[in-house]
């Protein structure tokens, strides 16, 4: 009997959690929508309070919106014009105490991680940490500039390690080139590695070419 219940949660655990997390970010989705509607509200005539209450019941319409909205924002900051207004409105932020620190950073690292000409999370490696003979996978980030490099002598590469099962913490660490070991798995492979503690292994035929660990070192 528990070997059969065990069998039926694993079938339906991820589809339970998976509706979860949609369902979770509708609601948000929905509640950004609702505000803004009632901020609409607002500033409009009377006259049109009655259409704009209407949206309020139309189902999937606030992602429909997000959808549009990031669209032309896309369209929008990828001319000389809404270039010219993106870097006004980080003028802007810049000069706000508190925020500043808190837009600042976090552009920088929506910056790394999702532009395309950025180099975040673009290879999983393996490095020896927390100490030698213990490897575990890391993801590469780019490597040491400014003062940094600077200090730092010899060819180095910045690896991110991410914790497990939450790969959203995790150390950064600067390590010499020749300590990483390049992995043909791809970066989403490895992420699933890490969060299911190494229970879901990639496929094996794209590590059927690469030699083995010690023919690499």
């Amino acid at each position: 009997m528990k070997r059969f219940l065990i069998a039926g949660l694993l079938v339906w655990l991820p589809l339970a959690i998976t509706v979860w997390v949609l369902g979770w970010l509708l609601s948000v989705l929905d509640g950004v929508f609702l505000s803004l509607l009632s901020l609409t509200q607002a500033v409009m005539p009377a006259s049109m309070h009655e259409a704009i209450e209407r949206w309020r019941h139309v189902p999937g319409l606030a992602v429909l919106v997000l959808g549009a909205g990031l669209l032309a924002t896309g369209v929008f900051v990828t001319n000389i014009f809404g270039q010219w207004w993106v870097r006004q409105w980080d003028r802007l932020m810049h000069q706000i105490p508190i925020v500043k620190s808190i837009y600042s950073s976090v552009k920088q690292v929506s910056d790394t991680l999702f532009s395309s000409n950025g180099n975040a999370f673009r290879e999983a490696v393996l490095v020896q940490y927390p100490r030698q003979g213990a490897w575990t996978i890391a993801f590469v980030t780019g490597a040491p500039s400014g003062e940094v490099a600077e200090r730092l002598p010899g060819d180095l590469l910045s690896v991110y390690v991410p914790t497990t099962p939450n790969p959203t913490s995790g150390f950064f660490l600067m390590m010499p080139r020749s300590d990483v070991i390049e992995l043909e798995m791809s970066v989403d492979e490895a992420l699933k590695y890490v969060i299911s503690m190494g229970v879901v292994a990639p496929p094996q035929a794209a590590l059927a070419d690469s030699p083995p660990l010690a023919a690499r070192n």
